[in-house]
């Protein structure tokens, strides 16, 4: 694998600038950052919705030092691409069973991912975070830092092997990144406040939490699932939820009309 820069047949000694000239290195940062783009989606949404547990006026600091760690931690691995590389080797064997660190990492990530997704369900169906004294107040941006960067480590593992996988130059694979947090800083205030203005997309988030959960769980146990099965589902499930927001928006629309009274 070429990882340093585009190697030509002939000519000059290569920089790390000569992907440039590249067109099927364009061709690969295009689809990478959209690939990093939809990857990134479960971080913003854990990302949101732990840093609604927060006062209003740590919230948006508490999203910009999470995606700011997301993007250390993918390039510091990307960085680490040997290093990266040696996770997939045993660490030892349960049966026929090898475990690898990748897996281990995967495994309790997917747990820890199960267990804040249910635990934010159990607060938001019994109403804690609008409890006096419990709720938002029960968490310091500290620990809430510390829970994001556990889940940053996880999600970028799993980046970074899909862009390995991909790219085979070093830059483009730091630039789709770079890019694709960028757009998820960009996006994840419009993203917060969508996701607490409406308890139903809340929901629905924190089942998407738990779907990733349990296909990071079945990974680190050997038994892949198809990502495209699981943002099929998450597709679907968004878009009928979409539905029923605009007719819910509708519905309201057709009541003010009804109450108006021409002429009072």
């Amino acid at each position: 694998m070429v990882i340093a820069g585009y190697h030509h047949p002939q000519g000059p000694t290569p920089t790390m600038f000569d992907w440039i000239a590249d067109p099927q290195a364009w061709a690969s940062l295009a689809t990478l950052t959209a690939l990093e783009i939809v990857l990134g989606i479960d971080n913003i949404i854990f990302i949101s919705i732990m840093a609604s547990r927060l006062p209003k006026e740590q919230q948006a600091r508490a999203r910009q030092v999470g995606l700011g760690l997301a993007l250390f931690m993918r390039l510091a691995l990307l960085a680490s691409i040997a290093w990266i590389v040696t996770l997939t080797q045993p660490l030892f064997s349960l049966g026929d069973y090898d475990v690898s660190m990748r897996d281990l990492i995967l495994l309790l990530g997917g747990l820890f991912l199960l267990y804040k997704g249910t635990n934010e369900i159990h607060h938001t169906m019994e109403g804690q975070d609008e409890a006096v004294g419990t709720g938002r107040q029960t968490l310091t941006f500290g620990s809430v830092i510390v829970q994001i960067l556990i889940l940053d480590i996880v999600f970028s593992l799993d980046s970074v092997i899909t862009a390995v996988g991909m790219a085979n130059e070093l830059p483009v694979m730091m630039l789709a990144v770079i890019i694709a947090v960028a757009v998820m800083l960009f996006a994840a205030g419009p993203t917060s406040r969508f996701v607490q203005e409406h308890p139903t997309v809340k929901m629905l988030a924190l089942s998407f939490l738990i779907l990733v959960g349990v296909a990071l769980v079945a990974d680190g146990l050997h038994f892949h699932i198809p990502k495209g099965y699981l943002y099929f589902a998450i597709a679907f499930s968004v878009g009928v939820e979409a539905l029923n927001l605009a007719a819910a928006r509708r519905r309201r629309r057709q009541g003010q009309v009804g109450h108006h009274v021409p002429g009072a």
